[in-house]
Formats: structure tokens, C-alpha cells, sequence
């Protein structure tokens, strides 16, 4: 069977463990897979699920000035082929409503792919609609090979619509990972059907089972432990958290850690200091899964306090909520994007208004202080997501719908 090229802003990254358990499924379902990757990983480490897949690694030159001989001999080759009229057509379309140094860049990147890609691949699958998708419409258009899309989050809320309808049009087919989202994509399809719903869901046998909730309630039964995971980057809202903590007084003994890099991690660590709680938080950066489980296990709370950015950027439904259930944490959540789908208020979890830090803090309080109530969330989380959210089922439907498009391009 042919192989499927599965295009990726990055590989390997730390905060993507449900492209890499994407990826692992698929080979473990028979289908073989080139990941082609627009830039070279980054983070310190990587998760046992990338030791674990045996794709090959094509990596794309980041930006076309740091490899001219790549890029040169891409145009040439990509030049004589039949598709080079169309894409690049579609290309200078593009061009007109957005002209940026980042457009010439993916149809660069396109040209090179469209070189260098094997023999061997019939067909592109591309994780999220914004740049990797350009790319994969570009490439495709040149070969002649169909392509589809997996759509996420920040892809699909600051693409401009005119070029998510584009992509949508030319794609064959499309999953995105929560009903907000499909229910937004399908509205701008060309057709019925085209976006379906696949949550990314978790693989349970790389969990251990769920330790007993502990007896922690902010006072005499011990200091509550709390923690978040997800990068530090604006739609998170962990300056929301900061402050929410820091409004806490003396009313409960808390320790809080944070997990994950970004690029605002240095303002939130000012801000701790500012406030007078940097002495209860450790910052412990990027980590490896592994590391991440073994953080969940020793936590009462896991808080997410998710926002909508300013530019539109917004969650879809966090991995590591799903992890946090599944590891039997009780867990504090905003309802932004999908995260209702998940989490039911007051019996799986809680919810709190986004950019409210006093209802943060308040819902923070009572769920420590009420160990019985917390208890019963964490058992009504855990059998919800243990039964609703297992990654095989979409795992199984993204196999059959690729191997169709292979069988169809084969025939």
C-alpha cells in the first residue's frame, strides 16, 4: 500500500501528544507514513510516543533563504510539472488578499515538497488548516495527489474565511476535533458532510489506573496541590490563574505548578513575584509525558482557565483536561470552544466565567475545601471521559477514510 505524507508545522513537539498518538494509531493500523515537517523540532525532549513511531522525518528548509539550493532546484523541477499552472494560480490568488512573506514561503516550501516527496506517497494528510494546509494545497495541485486535513484550534479561528472556504473547497475531506469547530467548518464547506467530528480521545493503556482522591482540603488535612499544563501563551489565561491564587489570602494552604514553555512564562513569573505568591508556584517548564502523568498523580486540582485571544485564538478541548479526568483529578475549567463537551458543570468538573478571576478563586476555594464534593466529581470525570472519549474509535475512522483514498488513487 502507498504511503500517506502527514504534513506538521513541527515534529517532534512536546505540546502535540495527540498528533503523535495520531500517528502511532495510523502505523498501528497498517498504514505507512512520511511525516514532512515545516520546521525542526525545538523542545528539549520528546515523549515515548515519538520513540515509539517509525516514520521517516522529511523536513521542509524553514525559510527558503537558509537553504537556496533546495528551494532553486524545487521551482525547476515543480516548473515542468502539469499542475504547476493551477497551483500556481491558486497561489497568486492567495497572493493578492495576503501579501506576506509567509505566503511565499509555503509555496516555496510546496515547491520542494512537490520535488523530494517519494514515489511511494499517494496521499497528503495535513494537521491544521492554517500554514501546513497552504503548503498541502499547494503540493497537491502540483502532483496531482488528493489531500484532507485534521483541523485544531488557533488554525481554524484565525484563518480568514475567505481562505478556510478555499481549503475546505479543494480538500476531499476534513476531521476537526470538537463540534463547535465542525459546526463552524461545515458552515463554510462547499458541501454537506465534508468536516466530520473525530475527538482526539486518549489511549487508556498508557494511563495507570486512578489513585484515590486524597483527603487534602486546604487546612488541617494538608495543603491543596494544584496544577496547570498547557503553554504559556495569551488564551490560556494563567495570568487570570496568578491572580485568582494571589486573591486567595489565608483562606486556603494551596502549592500550584506549571507545566509547559511559551513565550509569556517570564511575565507570569514577574507577576507571581509582584503579587507575593512566587514562593507557593514552581515553574517547571516543558516536560516529557512520563513527567506530566507523574505530576497529575500527586494533584488535587487541575485548573484551566482557558480564554478567548485577542486575535480569536482559542483552545479546542485540551488533551491534558481529558488526562487530568482520566488520572482521577478534579478539574476547574472555563466554558470556551468545546470544553462543554466534555466537562458537564458541577457533576464532571467545573466550569467559571473566562477573564474572572474572583469566580476562579472562589470555585478554587470551595472545591478544596469540600474533599467529599471533590471526590464525587473526580468519579463522574473519570467514568465520562474512560467512556466517552477513548481514542480508538477516531483512530479507527481516520484509518478507513485514508485507506479508501489510497485504494481510490491506486485504482
Amino acid at each position: 500500500m502507498p504511503r500517506v505524507a502527514v504534513l506538521v508545522k513541527g515534529y517532534p513537539r512536546l505540546s502535540e501528544t495527540f498528533i503523535a498518538q495520531e500517528i502511532l494509531g495510523l502505523e498501528q493500523r497498517g498504514i505507512e507514513v512520511l511525516i514532512v515537517s515545516l520546521r525542526r523540532p525545538t523542545d528539549p525532549d520528546v515523549h515515548d510516543l515519538h520513540r515509539r513511531i517509525r516514520a521517516e522525518v522529511l523536513y521542509l528548509p524553514e525559510y527558503l533563504k537558509d537553504d537556496p539550493k533546495r528551494v532553486r532546484l524545487g521551482r525547476r523541477h515543480s516548473e515542468g510539472l502539469s499542475g504547476y499552472r493551477a497551483a500556481e494560480a491558486a497561489f497568486r490568488r492567495d497572493l493578492d488578499r495576503d501579501r506576506t512573506v509567509n505566503r511565499w514561503r509555503r509555496w516555496g516550501q510546496a515547491q520542494v515538497l512537490a520535488r523530494e516527496l517519494p514515489a511511494d506517497v499517494g496521499w497528503l494528510y495535513v494537521h491544521y488548516l492554517h500554514t501546513p494546509a497552504s503548503v498541502a494545497r499547494y503540493a497537491a495541485k502540483l502532483t496531482g495527489l488528493g489531500w484532507s486535513f485534521s483541523a485544531h484550534a488557533k488554525d481554524i479561528w484565525t484563518t480568514a474565511q475567505w481562505e478556510l472556504k478555499d481549503k475546505l473547497r479543494d480538500a476531499v475531506w476534513g476531521v476537526t476535533c470538537t463540534a463547535a469547530n465542525r459546526d463552524y467548518l461545515a458552515g463554510l464547506a462547499n458541501r454537506p458532510g465534508k468536516v466530520g467530528l473525530v475527538y482526539h480521545g486518549l489511549d487508556f493503556s498508557r494511563f495507570p489506573d486512578a489513585d484515590e482522591p486524597s483527603g487534602h482540603d486546604g487546612g488541617r488535612a494538608g495543603a491543596i496541590r494544584i496544577l496547570s499544563v498547557g503553554r504559556a501563551v495569551e488564551k490560556k489565561g494563567f495570568d487570570d490563574l496568578i491572580r485568582a491564587l494571589a486573591g486567595l489570602g489565608d483562606a486556603i494552604d494551596w502549592r500550584f505548578e506549571h507545566i509547559g514553555g511559551g513565550a509569556l512564562l517570564k511575565k507570569l513569573k514577574a507577576q507571581s513575584e509582584r503579587l507575593g505568591v512566587a514562593d507557593r508556584i514552581s515553574f517547571l517548564g516543558a516536560l516529557s509525558h512520563d513527567k506530566v502523568i507523574e505530576a497529575l498523580r500527586r494533584a488535587d486540582l487541575f485548573v484551566l482557565p482557558s480564554r478567548i485571544a485577542r486575535s480569536g485564538d482559542r483552545d479546542g478541548l485540551p488533551n491534558v483536561l481529558m488526562e487530568a479526568q482520566a488520572l482521577g483529578v478534579a478539574c476547574i475549567a472555563t466554558p470556551v470552544s468545546a470544553i462543554p463537551e466534555l466537562i458537564d458543570d458541577g457533576r464532571t468538573g467545573v466550569l467559571v466565567p473566562p477573564r474572572d478571576p474572583a469566580a476562579l478563586a472562589e470555585a478554587i476555594c470551595d472545591l478544596a475545601g469540600d474533599p467529599v464534593r471533590r471526590a464525587a466529581i473526580v468519579r463522574a470525570g473519570y467514568e465520562r471521559v474512560r467512556g466517552e472519549f477513548d481514542t480508538a474509535p477516531g483512530l479507527d475512522r481516520i484509518a478507513t477514510m485514508l485507506k479508501d483514498a489510497l485504494a481510490r488513487k491506486a485504482a
